[in-house]
């Protein structure tokens, strides 16, 4: 799915790549996020139908297992750098695990089957490099990476301010993600980061608040469709404002809580 004229979208099951780069010039583009497991032939599929060759590099902005279910394939086949923030190193060298999902929220079947989600970390010692501490996003000259914890704690999202694109990450999702129904409907609708995996709301929500003071005109999140202009606008400034009462749970152990 074509979002701007150098960004596409690439739906896997629940979740979204993106490959930002312009298929004029296909030694110069760069893969957002590695989605699900078992998704590297699809996602390699995809790259060589758009630009014909590997990536420069892998941008990930978190290491929650639906972000990175196909990075080791993806390394081996095409032996690119990627990059995290600092803070998902732990989770990307084998050194920890992230807190298991929460399957007390309110909500539909997919909290009640978070349970079953890994929440364990990968080790990818050696092949995983840090984002550059000024903000500058390697081989993307035009965007920039702002830490947007909450979901994670080294989420990131990525931000190009001549266009006001945005690449949100899980920071907000464009789907309920909460509820099954929605996710395979998939209306657009800006909504929170996604309860059952979520555990620091208070990082969240001032997450959210950075995000919306950017205006984007674009975005993609990490669930849901791209959106754009006046109702992405308007989704994110209510959720911005009334965050607790959209995006917070009622009830959960990270509620009120800190991971």
């Amino acid at each position: 799915m074509q979002v701007l004229p150098d960004i596409y979208c690439l739906p896997i099951q629940i979740v979204n790549v993106c490959f930002v780069g312009n298929p004029q010039q296909p030694a110069e583009w760069i893969l957002i996020d590695a989605g699900m497991p078992e998704s590297a032939e699809m996602i390699i599929r995809s790259a060589e139908g758009l630009f014909g060759t590997k990536p420069r590099a892998i941008i990930l902005t978190h290491g929650h297992f639906d972000h990175v279910g196909a990075i080791a394939q993806l390394i081996e086949r095409w032996d690119v750098p990627v990059y995290a923030h600092p803070l998902e190193m732990p989770y990307l060298t084998g050194r920890a695990e992230y807190p298991p999902p929460d399957d007390t929220v309110e909500g539909g079947l997919v909290p009640e089957l978070s349970r079953m989600f890994p929440h364990s970390g990968i080790n990818l010692e050696g092949k995983i490099l840090v984002l550059p501490p000024d903000g500058s996003v390697p081989h993307m000259p035009e965007w920039g990476w702002m830490h947007t914890p909450g979901h994670a704690p080294g989420h990131v999202s990525l931000f190009r301010e001549r266009d006001r694109a945005l690449i949100a990450g899980d920071a907000f999702c464009t789907v309920k993600e909460d509820y099954l129904h929605e996710v395979v409907m998939q209306e657009p609708e800006v909504y929170g980061p996604p309860r059952y995996f979520t555990p620091d709301w208070d990082a969240a929500r001032e997450s959210v608040k950075l995000l919306a003071s950017l205006n984007p005109v674009t975005a993609v999140a990490g669930h849901g469709r791209p959106m754009a202009g006046p109702v992405l606008a308007e989704g994110l400034r209510m959720l911005a404002e009334r965050f607790d009462e959209i995006a917070v749970p009622d009830k959960g152990r990270y509620v009120n809580a800190q991971p």
